[in-house]
Formats: structure tokens, C-alpha cells, sequence
């Protein structure tokens, strides 16, 4: 095939393009540059996009002999990542951003020119594995990004390549050094690619300013005054600006964020339980949408985060019932659903969440009869 591989820079994508070329395809390395200022996005391990990386890009792809290119999604970039990514924030949602790169960039505005120029798919450095369109976790589970790829509909995931999925990070490094690859030992990107100094806060406050609102008890009592709901996120402990823990003694989480009002909820680590996700935005990975409840196991954040649930279509969205309550579950992330057998690897569908339930339901009272028996 005619294959175009996004080089971002770092050893994962490099050693992508070189398996790529390994089996035999016609391989393009493409950059993309996303940030209208790339020489500021970069500072050790955090950050991305930068001169450096460009770079970096560039003579792993002179070492594999591959014609290469540099993209400028800036705009796109600024538009569906960043200005999507402060909205949320305003609106008292914690949006994850990787999702939407994925979803908006790689594998739309990138795959849509890629079909455009002729290529027949994209190849980039993600941690997952696809088998007969099947989208599947990472060997590596501590690398696994089959949750920021389960936003990806059923023609998307058909014009994508992993080639890295099956294989243990360790090894992947091993392998860019036997290459002759200079970026086998580069430091792995952290934190949020366009906060390159790691203070979410701070940027946020810069474009959203102070929007003053007050930190409430779970009795309604005001605890503290802050400066935006934009500082907050569903489970957060620290930095609640309170003078100590709860008359218990126990510490106090974030447990609601009404942005409307600008109040902040805070309680216990019960009040943070929930038995039923309500998403938006559902994407189904076999493009057939289940015409009844489907058994499966729910991932509710990046790295972590699963119980066994119930799923259902409801309305272009979902109902997510769970067999065991979950915590942190909170606004503009995904619920990504697993297949619930022994590997537990398949992704069956997502939804962006929308809502959450605490009172447990028919599925749990199930559950525990069952156990009792």
C-alpha cells in the first residue's frame, strides 16, 4: 500500500514508519506542525511540535530513506484541540484532548488529505492493536492508548496502522537503536502537548480570566471563595483553598461543578460514587449500533478507571450501568467500553460523558444477589 506515516518526533512513530517500511508499503513521513509558535513547545519531556522535534522527525526519516514533509495544521490544530479544550474547562467539564487530536487531526483532517494525495492509510506510533478492523488494547498496558483511539469511527480505524501495538516499549527503544534511529532514547512527551510548562491552571486563568464562584459543603454550607470553575475537575483534593479537612477528619473532594453559578461541590469519598455514565457522541468500532443491552467493561479515564457495566444505545448516546461504583467520573471524558471476556482487549464502542447517576439501579441489586447466592 501507499501509506502515509505522521512523525511526530518522537521513537514510537519513528519505529512505526520503519515497520511500515519493513513490510513493503510506499511510506511518506509527514510532521505535522501545530503550533503557530513551534520554537516555544517543548521543555525536556514535556510539550511537542517543536523545531526540535521537527527535526528529530526529519533524519529518522533520511535514515529510512522515506521522502519527507512538514504539514502546517496550526489553525485546525488551535480550533478543534485548543479552543475545544478551553471551552469545556469553562463549562465545568474535564475534556481530554488527546481524544479529540486524535479524532479531529490525526485520523480526520490528516487521513482525509492523505486519502485526497492518494495514500491508502496513515501509520502512526499509537499503543493499540487492530485486527480485522477490530481495535484492540496495547500489548504494553502500561503504554495502551486504545481509549484515546476509541473515539475513531469504523471507516477511520479502516484508513489507520499501528504498527508498534503489539510489541513492549522496552523493545520498541531496543529496536530504534539497532536502527540507527537518534531518537531511541528520546524522553516520552508528559502532560497536556500545548502546556509545555505543565501548569494546566495557569493557562487556563490566561484565557479564560476570573470568574469568581464559591466552594460549597455537601449541606450547602460556603467553604471558600475561587476564581473559576476552570481550576476544578470531578475528584480533585488538592487545592480546593479550604483551611483543612471536614469535621470528620476526612479530606474533602470535588463531587459537582455547576458553572452556571459558578459553585464547586465538595464531599466525601462516598458522595464521589457513581452506579450509572451518561454519554453523548456514541461511536459503535463495528459501525452497528446493538439493539439491546450489551454486556461489557466500562474504562472511564485514560489509565484506569474500569468496573463491569451494562451498556445501551440510547439516542445517538449511551447508558452506561454499572455492576461497581466508580469514582472521578467526571464531564467531557470518555467511556470507553471493553469486551468482557478473558482478554478483555476489545473495544466495542465510546461515548463522550455527559452525565452521571449515584443511586444504584436493577443491574447492581443484581449483581449482589448473585454473589449472595
Amino acid at each position: 500500500m501507499r501509506v502515509l506515516a505522521a512523525m511526530s518526533g518522537g521513537v514510537d512513530s519513528a519505529v512505526a514508519a520503519a515497520r511500515a517500511v519493513d513490510a513493503g508499503h510506499e511510506v511518506v513521513g509527514v510532521h505535522l506542525a501545530l503550533s503557530a509558535n513551534p520554537g516555544t513547545l517543548r521543555t525536556g519531556s514535556r510539550g511537542c511540535c517543536s523545531k526540535e522535534d521537527s527535526g528529530d522527525a526529519r533524519r529518522a526519516a533520511d535514515v529510512l530513506g522515506i521522502p519527507f514533509y512538514v504539514w502546517d495544521f496550526a489553525d485546525r490544530f488551535k480550533e478543534d484541540v485548543i479552543d475545544d479544550f478551553v471551552a469545556a474547562y469553562a463549562a465545568g467539564e474535564t475534556p481530554n484532548p488527546c481524544l479529540r487530536c486524535n479524532e479531529k487531526i490525526k485520523f480526520s483532517a490528516l487521513a482525509d488529505r492523505a486519502v485526497a494525495l492518494g495514500f491508502d492509510a496513515v501509520v502512526t506510533g499509537h499503543y493499540a492493536r487492530l485486527e480485522d478492523g477490530v481495535l484492540r488494547r496495547a500489548v504494553d498496558a502500561d503504554k495502551d492508548q486504545s481509549y484515546v483511539l476509541a473515539v475513531l469511527t469504523p471507516e477511520q480505524l479502516s484508513r489507520a496502522m499501528f504498527p508498534v501495538g503489539d510489541t513492549p516499549k522496552p523493545q520498541i527503544r531496543a529496536e530504534a537503536a539497532e536502527r540507527g534511529l537518534a531518537v531511541a532514547n528520546k524522553p516520552d512527551s508528559h502532560d497536556i502537548c500545548f502546556i509545555p510548562s505543565g501548569d494546566t491552571q495557569a493557562f487556563l486563568g490566561a484565557k479564560i480570566g476570573v470568574r469568581p464562584g464559591a466552594v460549597l459543603d455537601a449541606d450547602g454550607t460556603k467553604l471558600a471563595d475561587h476564581e473559576g470553575v476552570h481550576g476544578f475537575t470531578i475528584g480533585q483534593r488538592k487545592g480546593l483553598g479550604l483551611p483543612g479537612p471536614a469535621a470528620d477528619g476526612k479530606p474533602r473532594y470535588v463531587t459537582g461543578i455547576d458553572p452556571e453559578t459558578g459553585n464547586v461541590h465538595v464531599g466525601s469519598a462516598k458522595d464521589l460514587e457513581v452506579w450509572t455514565v451518561l454519554a453523548d457522541r456514541a461511536i459503535w468500532t463495528s459501525g452497528e449500533i446493538p439493539s439491546g443491552p450489551v454486556e461489557c467493561v466500562a474504562q472511564v479515564r485514560a489509565h484506569g478507571g474500569t468496573a463491569p457495566a451494562v451498556a445501551e444505545a440510547v439516542d445517538g448516546g449511551l447508558v452506561v450501568r454499572l455492576r461497581e461504583p466508580l469514582t472521578g467520573v467526571a464531564r467531557g471524558q470518555a467511556v470507553v467500553l471493553y469486551r468482557p471476556d478473558e482478554a478483555g482487549d476489545e473495544v466495542l464502542g465510546s461515548g463522550t460523558i455527559s452525565g452521571t447517576e449515584r443511586e444504584p439501579h436493577s443491574y447492581a441489586s443484581e449483581l449482589v444477589s448473585d454473589s449472595a447466592r
